[in-house]
Parts: structure tokens; sequence; C-alpha cells
């Protein structure tokens, strides 16, 4: 039980603490982890006897991976994204019409089309993220300017 606690407590701390870039990929963690978890149920719903329990974790996985992905969705700042938003938003709304038609059709491979593409989206903002840190870190703070 103190395990659990502290573990919940790290996690909103960690949280709280993040920037809006590294929230974005926290996200991007789960979303990619939920869709791991579905894909895994819907295989060895394959490999046997459908099992409605499983259906069911199957179902909750991937609706958990769409509310992440309509919070991502309405994040996207449209006036300062221009048609990265744009496109990342119609990117967006294709995953979720995937993974409802993956969802009803019990299909693995639009559920992993759809992982695989979330996962090289979180590479991409991880890039951008660790560049903006390195930037940050490089300029300083406040109003002096120390290179010259």
């Amino acid at each position: 039980m103190a395990h659990s606690n502290a573990l919940s407590a790290y996690k909103e701390t960690r949280i709280k603490t993040a920037s809006q870039g590294q929230l974005i990929i926290l996200l991007y963690d789960e979303a990619i982890r939920q869709l791991d978890h579905a894909a895994e149920l819907l295989r060895l719903n394959s490999s046997g006897k459908k099992d409605p329990g499983r259906i069911e974790q199957i179902s909750k996985a991937i609706l958990k991976t769409q509310e992440i992905i309509t919070e991502l969705m309405v994040s996207l700042d449209f006036d300062q994204g221009g048609d990265i938003s744009r496109n990342l938003f119609s990117l967006y709304t294709w995953f979720n019409q995937e993974l409802l038609e993956g969802n009803i059709a019990q299909d693995a491979q639009r559920v992993l089309n759809v992982r695989n593409m979330m996962d090289q989206l979180r590479g991409a903002w991880n890039e951008v993220v660790a560049k903006t840190s390195a930037e940050n870190v490089a300029r300083p703070s406040g109003g002096i300017n120390i290179a010259g």
C-alpha cells in the first residue's frame, strides 16, 4: 500500500512539474502503453477462445487512448501552430476513427498501425522538447546578455 501511494505521489509530482512539451510526451507514453495492452489482448483473443472480459479490457484500453488523443486535439494551438496543428488535428481524427473501427472489428493491425504512428510522433516531440530545453539552458534568463 505504501509503495502504491509513493508511486502515485511521484506520478502526480512529475505531472505537476512537467513543461507543456513534457506533458504531451507523457500523454503519448500513456496512449502507446494502452495500445500495447489492447494489441496484446487482441493477440490473445485471436489465438484462442474469445474471452468477454478480455473484450471489455480491450475496449477500455482503446477508449482511454481515444480520450488521450482527444486531449491532444484540444491542446493544439491553431494560431501558433498553423499547418502543423491542422495536420496533427487531421491525423488525430484519423487515429480515433481507426481505433473505433479497430475496436469494433477487434482488428489488432489497425490498433498497431495507430500505435506505431503515435510512437513516431512521440519521438518527434521528444526531439523538440530536448532541443528546446537545451536552447533554454544555453540562453541565460533575465536581462543580462553575457554573449556581448
